[in-house]
């Protein structure tokens, strides 16, 4: 048997220096993958806080400013005629039309606190049911100012391989239009709601939910809930799907994020109702602009 010398100069078999040898290659991975990264959890939204903007972050410094234009269609929508100013108190179904001109403001004060503002001037019109026999007439139109609501959102913690990302956020509703029946809010409207956001190497997912106070009618209840999904498929085309849902109103809603240029995006969303309440087709499109101190690293338009 052939034998080779140890360091301390004691003899040692080829055989138990070879079986050595390949454990010890076995137990250590190639350079390769020893230098292969983990999965960026944030590849897909970056580093910003999520605001409500579907698939939208803001980075600390950052404004970002989204006008759009939203069109909604819905061929039984609910309505009562006491809501409506024309006494009976009972539901029917009709024909509703409005579009609505919105501007977004989204501010990020910190890497946990950011702050929005939207407004909306609105167009719309409901038509009566044939089964309603109360004064209404076959046509009531509104238009003006919509809602206009704030709110901050706060990040808890930055995701980690460990644990998910945690936020909340708060919302006002401002009673804007209490003559109004149509459009707009007559009473101050609260949201309260937290969310949870993981990456994944397939994308990024969300749940979140809230808690509704409606000070014209005095009711809490369950608010707007969601489960949303995030996918960046190239440094310019971010797709987005979720369900989201308020009481029995449920609609799926889909969105595509072109970047335009580092400083500027298109938004091209697209949500369907599920449920026979939810409006049956609510387009929207817009651009949003990214404004901050310095330019982005990577061309992503959080």
């Amino acid at each position: 048997m052939f034998r080779i010398r140890s360091e301390r100069g004691r003899a040692v078999p080829v055989e138990w220096s070879l079986l050595a040898t390949l454990a010890v290659a076995g137990a250590a991975p190639p350079a390769e993958a020893r230098a292969q990264p983990g999965v960026d959890r944030s590849r897909d939204r970056g580093p910003g806080v999520p605001t409500s903007m579907f698939g939208t972050y803001v980075e600390q410094g950052e404004l970002l400013v989204y006008p759009f234009f939203e069109y909604y269609r819905d061929s039984d929508a609910e309505y009562s005629p006491d809501e409506l100013g024309y006494g009976l108190d009972q539901d029917f179904r009709g024909r509703y039309r409005a579009s609505e001109a919105l501007i977004f403001l989204g501010y990020g004060f910190s890497e946990r606190l950011a702050a929005e503002l939207e407004a909306a001037v609105i167009s719309a019109r409901q038509d009566k049911s044939p089964d309603d026999p109360s004064s209404m007439p076959a046509r009531v139109e509104e238009s003006g100012l919509g809602d206009v609501e704030g709110q901050l959102r706060w990040r808890w913690n930055r995701e980690t391989a460990s644990r998910p990302e945690l936020f909340s956020y708060f919302e006002t509703v401002l009673p804007l239009q209490k003559r109004k029946k149509l459009i707009g809010t007559p009473g101050w409207e609260l949201k309260l709601g937290t969310g949870i956001v993981r990456g994944f190497a397939w994308g990024t997912t969300t749940v979140r939910a809230a808690v509704d106070y409606d000070a014209a009618e005095g009711s809490v209840g369950l608010g707007e809930y969601a489960v949303e999904y995030l996918k960046r498929i190239s440094p310019r085309l971010r797709l987005y799907a979720g369900v989201e849902g308020s009481e029995d109103e449920v609609e799926l809603i889909t969105e595509a994020q072109w970047l335009l240029r580092p400083s500027l995006f298109l938004k091209v969303n697209n949500a369907i109702g599920l449920t026979s309440k939810a409006t049956d087709w609510a387009p929207e499109v817009g651009l949003m602009f990214s404004f901050r101190a310095r330019a982005p690293d990577d061309g992503d338009p959080q």
